[in-house]
């Protein structure tokens, strides 16, 4: 979406130096490229759609699971709190290298790499004997699914017709929304039955099945073009997308926004374990099933923007997550879960509105900066998981809300800065 969405113009982006590697941006103008109905495109849109259950699935399979896992290993919320964090941290610190890989050997080759590492690393998490070992085994899956995201995204720019590009995108994304999903109301069920050890070996056993799925569907790449391996253009082409004030706002804006998505979906278990609620393991992995809503306000989100501009959008955003924090603090059920909604409502639409901004900002290395917002956004979830179980453990539920409240300021503030500086370029362009 435009760059107004955080309250500058494209004039920052315009200015921009020619960088390398080159955007994930289609490599050929001819009509080969698929698009629907045509040759291949339902086999490679189911094949990423199951790409994005498994990825989704595996990055958040213990998040459901916490209040088990510290009962069964003897440790506190915040240390069990790691075994998302260190998948969700070590992405984001692998998603930008691995984008650069993909330029090198192919995109299909990374993801297919990337998903078989994962899924080996599933069929192992559920026999680790300590918690220490889990948040190892954890880390290891979260920096192989690196190589998914950003790849994904840039074999369907390359393989896709325009016009059947932003379809094909939301078969990706409705996965990954799927598998988070999907994966934690079933450990949540599978788990009262049987154990968090056995919830987890159902979702590597599904994983492998999908990641199975994937390699056979998925189309070769017809108009891919190997890139040159170069640090110091990678480098440059970082560089230049963090001297730009705009994407550097965008990529606080989504890292705020997901430190209070993760904080309180890493908690959300603990509390309603708790008195008032004391609900079953199942139950609570069924509370999932509000991110149905957050597909429905991502898909939202263009014509929230159409009505009330980016900003409007952002502030709507940031207004109803805040609203859905303090809700959440009742003690009657119900007026939780319309918290929770809220939550999530707010959360996927400023999500949509920021992350989409970011590709029509960057002007070059748009898989870099594309790259750069994951980091940036999976670096919040590692933050808002981990701080949000502490300020659990030391405040209570007060203390995970007070944290969310923070951060959606923070949005808020970098969005009133931002409209700020808009208001300045334009009141300097009608000087001149």
């Amino acid at each position: 979406m435009p760059p107004a969405s955080s309250g500058a113009t494209a004039t920052h982006a315009a200015a921009l130096p020619p960088a390398s590697p080159a955007p994930a941006a289609p490599r050929t103008t001819d009509d080969s490229r698929m698009a629907p109905g045509g040759p291949g495109y339902r086999r490679m849109s189911f094949a990423l759609f199951l790409a994005g259950v498994a990825t989704f699935a595996l990055l958040y399979s213990t998040q459901a699971l916490l209040p088990l896992i510290s009962a069964d290993l003897g440790a506190s919320a915040s240390t069990a709190s790691w075994t998302v964090s260190a998948a969700t941290g070590a992405l984001a610190l692998c998603v930008l290298p691995l984008s650069a890989l993909s330029e090198r050997y192919g995109r299909r080759t990374l993801m297919t790499a990337s998903l078989a590492v994962a899924v080996v690393v599933g069929l192992l998490v559920p026999l680790a004997p300590s918690v220490g070992a889990l948040i190892a085994l954890r880390a290891v899956q979260g920096a192989a699914l690196a190589g998914l995201p950003a790849s994904a995204m840039a074999y369907l720019a390359e393989e896709v017709r325009p016009k059947a590009l932003v379809a094909a995108i939301g078969m990706f994304v409705a996965g990954n929304s799927i598998g988070g999903m999907s994966g934690r109301i079933v450990t949540g069920w599978v788990a009262q039955a049987w154990g968090w050890r056995w919830a987890l070996a159902v979702v590597g056993a599904v994983a492998v099945l999908c990641a199975l799925a994937f390699r056979a569907l998925l189309p070769a790449p017809r108009h891919f073009t190997p890139g040159t391996l170069s640090p110091r253009s990678l480098g440059r082409t970082v560089r230049t997308h963090l001297a730009n004030p705009l994407l550097c706002r965008l990529y606080a804006i989504g890292a705020l926004f997901m430190t209070v998505f993760g904080a309180v979906y890493t908690v959300i278990g603990y509390r309603l374990t708790e008195a008032p609620f004391s609900l079953p393991q199942g139950v609570i992995g069924s509370i999932f099933l509000v991110y149905l809503v957050g597909t429905a306000s991502s898909a939202a989100a263009g014509k929230l923007v159409g009505r009330l501009g980016r900003r409007g959008a952002l502030y709507l955003g940031a207004g109803t997550t805040a609203a859905g924090l303090l809700l959440s603090l009742s003690s009657a059920l119900l007026l939780v879960l319309l918290g929770l909604v809220l939550i999530t409502a707010g959360f996927f639409a400023g999500h949509a509105v920021a992350s989409s901004s970011v590709s029509r900002t960057a002007t070059t290395g748009r898989a870099q900066a594309s790259a750069l917002y994951q980091s940036a956004y999976y670096v919040g979830s590692s933050a808002g998981g981990t701080l949000g179980a502490v300020a659990f453990h030391s405040g209570g539920w007060g203390g995970t809300v007070a944290l969310g409240v923070l951060a959606v300021t923070g949005v808020v503030g970098i969005t009133l800065y931002g409209t700020r500086v808009a208001r300045g370029l334009t009141a300097a362009g009608a000087h001149h």
